[in-house]
């Protein structure tokens, strides 16, 4: 069956086993994965930038998803829609990634399917995107045996119930599973269109201490319906849809604590006017 091409390695993040490796182990370095390794974690956000601006932030929070027994599935909810886009979905095949392809869970995909309208990708058609690619290779590298459920959703409450019936349709088949969900916080500058706090410390300081926390504070009391309304309401979110989803499944699961496990923007690694803030945060 045909697998879906990992259009961005070589340029988003690397291209071989071997130089995602080396990569992922000196984001090891800066992470404390000891500190979740006797939770139950269900879940979490990431960021989705390129892997030298956000690739540290990401993996440090599927670091720690990874402790304890894997799961069977890992639901990846993102994409860049607004709120009259379309539910997207891939049902069958593969994606690949430096350290191999990992495949879709085709059973769990066909039964959501049935409930939700989806436009239905494949490893051929699909709406080229980065959200949910960037964290494949952090994925298959942690999670060598897991299959993924992709799926996009728009920043609507009712995405929030495919989140729950990603968790209902696990249970009823038995398989054991996680969620992600994936967004990048504030965009601020020229090249967003957005600097209500000109330019300079002041609107670096206004990003991180107000507007991105905002969103975080959101985030952190598992407030899906909030995190859609603070993010309309403030421009502090790209994909609030997938963020919030991920947070309505890893309820549905159990998960009653959101704990943030890192924080930083691009402003941090490479200074600029246009800059963008990223959060990661797990659910246990």
């Amino acid at each position: 069956m045909s697998a879906r091409k990992a259009v961005f390695a070589g340029s988003w993040y690397p291209d071989t086993s071997f130089e995602c490796e080396k990569e992922i182990k000196n984001f090891l370095k800066q992470s404390e994965p000891g500190k979740f390794k006797k939770k139950q974690l269900f879940g979490g956000i990431v960021p989705h930038a390129g892997w030298y601006f956000s690739g540290s932030v990401a993996c440090s929070v599927i670091n720690a998803l990874s402790q304890g027994n894997p799961p069977d599935v890992i639901a990846v909810f993102g994409m860049h829609l607004h709120d009259a886009s379309p539910c997207y979905i891939m049902t069958e095949g593969s994606w690949e990634t430096p350290f191999g392809k990992i495949k879709i869970e085709q059973q769990l995909a066909s039964e959501l399917v049935k409930r939700f309208d989806f436009k239905v990708e494949t490893a051929l058609n699909y709406t080229q995107d980065n959200t949910i690619e960037l964290q494949l290779p952090f994925i298959k590298y942690f999670f060598d045996k897991v299959s993924i459920v992709p799926i996009g959703v728009p920043p609507v409450e009712s995405s929030l119930e495919i989140g729950k019936a990603v968790v209902e349709i696990s249970e009823n088949i038995g398989f054991t599973i996680k969620v992600i969900g994936s967004t990048d916080l504030t965009h601020y500058g020229p090249n967003y269109g957005f600097m209500p706090k000109g330019k300079g410390k002041k609107a670096v300081d206004w990003v991180r201490n107000e507007n991105d926390r905002i969103f975080i504070d959101a985030i952190v009391e598992m407030n899906p319906v909030k995190m859609l309304k603070t993010a309309f309401d403030n421009n502090n979110a790209c994909c609030a849809g997938a963020a919030a989803t991920a947070v309505a499944a890893a309820k549905h699961l159990g998960a009653v604590k959101a704990e943030t496990v890192s924080y930083t923007t691009s402003y941090d690694i490479m200074a600029d006017d246009s800059f963008v803030g990223y959060t990661g945060v797990v659910f246990e």
